[in-house]
């Protein structure tokens, strides 16, 4: 397990670099300088409930540093179970992680998510590393197209392994954009897509919470018998809004998450 939270996340932001290059960019559009501090309001990892790889697998990593766990969601359409968790340092990012509930999909699914899995070695995962490992399988590019059928959520996770999903500007902090309107139009004037699934903008002031998300980037995977250009991750934007304490919400609204899980989308 890492010793300090700030390596962790540099490991996990240089990773999600090599798949989404645009995220400098968007940088670069929203940051009030150069080296303007774009402060990241969470992130969020996918897995498989298969047990030795679970949701809890995954979020022993933060639990060694500090972080406990906050809510709890349920997507029934799409088959996944997620938690997020917090850090008593409010500078750290907020973690939100996800697991596919292999049991409700077709037998198909399940023994192609199986073999996968059991190709991960156990002492893998609780690596220091493992957060940001990719993928410990082969799997071949007709396999992912199968799981593509049945789960986006699944074919991503198999053909990405272990990273995160994406990172999220926290609109709170940045000094020239002070709604998730404006950034969404300073980024679609620079020609970025944004995530329309359930409107550009999810969530309410009322909710407490708005977000909106790029598509993923396009990169291209090694499957083990050719490669092939996919969606990989994409940047989020988050604007939080006061609590009757004066605090500002911290948690997660299902129905958005939902559609913001749609910004990996492979259009096909």
């Amino acid at each position: 397990m890492h010793a300090d939270r700030d390596t962790l996340f540099r490991h996990l932001w240089t990773q999600y670099l090599e798949v989404t290059p645009s995220a400098q960019e968007v940088h670069r559009i929203l940051g009030d300088t150069q080296d303007s501090d774009i402060v990241n309001d969470h992130i969020a990892l996918r897995t498989f409930n298969l047990e030795k790889v679970n949701l809890e697998k995954l979020a022993a990593h933060f639990l060694a540093l500090g972080y406990r766990q906050c809510g709890e969601y349920r997507f029934e359409a799409k088959k996944l179970y997620a938690r997020h968790y917090e850090h008593e340092d409010p500078t750290a990012p907020k973690v939100f992680i996800s697991e596919l509930l292999v049991e409700e999909f077709s037998p198909e699914l399940q023994a192609i998510v199986g073999k996968l899995v059991d190709q991960v070695d156990a002492d893998a995962v609780s690596a220091d590393d493992f957060l940001y490992s990719g993928s410990h399988w082969q799997i071949d590019y007709a396999s992912y197209q199968r799981l593509l059928a049945e789960s986006e959520y699944a074919a991503w996770l198999a053909a990405w392994g272990f990273r995160a999903n994406h990172f999220t500007v926290s609109i709170n902090h940045l000094i020239r954009f002070d709604s998730v309107e404006a950034v969404n139009a300073a980024l679609k004037a620079q020609g970025f897509a944004i995530n329309s699934a359930g409107g550009e903008v999810k969530g309410t002031p009322e909710e407490l919470l708005e977000q909106s998300s790029t598509l993923a980037d396009k990169a291209e995977v090694a499957f083990s018998d050719r490669s092939a250009t996919i969606p990989s991750c994409f940047y989020e934007f988050a604007r939080r809004y006061p609590q009757n304490s004066g605090e500002l919400y911290t948690g997660f609204i299902a129905a958005s998450a939902d559609k913001i899980f749609e910004s990996t989308h492979a259009m096909m």
